[in-house]
């Protein structure tokens, strides 16, 4: 994602890259690590929780 500004608890989002890509859902707990990345958890329609990097997700407009 190149705009992390824009990122908000609740939004729905689609994973473009990473081990979880394909996968989408609800963004989570969103946090900045020590060295600086931006880090979300997602939850998905069945609840399961992942976590990814912020730069691997797109918003999606439903």
């Amino acid at each position: 994602m190149d705009n992390n500004t824009s990122l908000k608890d609740g939004d729905y989002c689609k994973v473009t890259s990473g081990t979880h890509k394909g996968k989408q859902g609800r963004e989570r707990d969103i946090h900045t690590s020590k060295t600086g990345h931006i880090t979300i958890t997602v939850e998905q329609d069945d609840h399961t929780r992942f976590k990814t990097l912020a730069r691997n997700v797109e918003i999606v407009k439903l």
